[in-house]
């Protein structure tokens, strides 16, 4: 029971409604705390592993050496230990690209505690965006849209500053066009070349309605993480007497009913169980972000029991 039309009847109000440019360009910061810059031989980012294997700078694996094989490149240790000749292969650099695709669903609109779970989207994107930059990573962001196209993906801070834009843009209020976070999937499968990074942002009861065989087929050419926003009123009921508006009508949930308890329970902590059962097991980085959380708890994983 959140969104515009499931509010608590003490909402937020000021900051933690609206994210602003400035805001998200402050994070920065945290982004060089998480990560050390990625540097290569020649000192200077901008070349990420790609996962094809050819002949780079970056040790990969040995197989057995066929004719035609440099043989520079024989790994004399595992062919003294297997006694038939081999060479290693190395993995291939490539720029890559960082894709951000928001969830700009209505029910992000809300927040209990510092802020809206929309700008807490905001906010770990910009930090995504800052951390894929020191990585030297090309930016790109969409979302479920009718009208409006992903932002054209861009390096340095230039491309940084046009994804926190949109960011800025699309959490500020819901957007009237928004299409859905499984269009917004679809589109970034139609963009997407094998070996990018994706960043979902996404609240979780819209991330748990999308088809398993989506989020497998994404994975499956390209490293996900998705960012699951919560509220902690979501993940931790009091056990009291909660008064809500539903549609400016008020609505009293007692807590301390069980049936009640069992209801929200299946609302909104099962989808986040769920997802960590089944995309968890399909390579899929599944973090819980809560509207509370400083910037430098967004790496951590998601617990395996969220709420009892």
């Amino acid at each position: 029971m959140h969104g515009p039309d499931h509010t608590p009847a003490t909402a937020l109000a000021g900051d933690g409604v609206q994210p602003s440019l400035a805001e998200l360009v402050a994070l920065r910061g945290s982004a060089h705390r998480l990560a050390p810059a990625r540097r290569g031989r020649l000192a200077h980012a901008g070349q990420a592993p790609s996962p094809m294997r050819g002949r780079g700078m970056e040790y990969a694996e040995s197989r057995e050496y066929v004719p035609g094989d440099d043989a520079r490149h024989i790994d004399w240790r595992v062919t003294a230990r297997t006694g038939r000749a081999h060479t290693k292969l190395f993995q291939a650099e490539r720029e890559r690209l960082t894709l951000l695709v928001a969830d700009t669903d209505p029910v992000l609109y809300f927040g209990t505690r510092v802020r809206f779970k929309s700008v807490q989207a905001a906010r770990v994107g910009a930090v995504a965006a800052w951390l894929a930059q020191r990585q030297g990573d090309r930016l790109s962001a969409l979302r479920g849209s009718r009208s409006e196209a992903p932002i054209a993906p861009a390096g340095g801070t230039r491309g940084v500053l046009r994804v926190l834009d949109a960011l800025t843009r699309w959490y500020a209020a819901p957007p009237a066009d928004d299409a859905g976070l499984d269009s917004a999937l679809q589109q970034a499968a139609r963009v997407l070349r094998p070996g990018a990074r994706v960043v979902v942002l996404a609240d979780p009861a819209r991330a748990a309605a999308i088809d398993i065989p989506r989020w497998t087929a994404l994975a499956m050419h390209h490293e996900v993480q998705l960012m699951l926003l919560a509220d902690p009123l979501e993940l931790a009921p009091p056990d009291a007497v909660l008064p809500f508006l539903s549609q400016g009508r008020p609505v009293v949930l007692d807590l301390h009913d069980s049936a009640v308890r069992a209801h929200w329970h299946a609302r909104f902590v099962e989808p986040l169980e769920a997802l960590q059962r089944s995309l968890g097991a399909r390579r899929i980085q599944v973090h819980v972000v809560s509207t509370d959380d400083a910037s430098d708890c967004w790496l951590g994983p998601l617990p395996s029991a969220v709420v009892a």
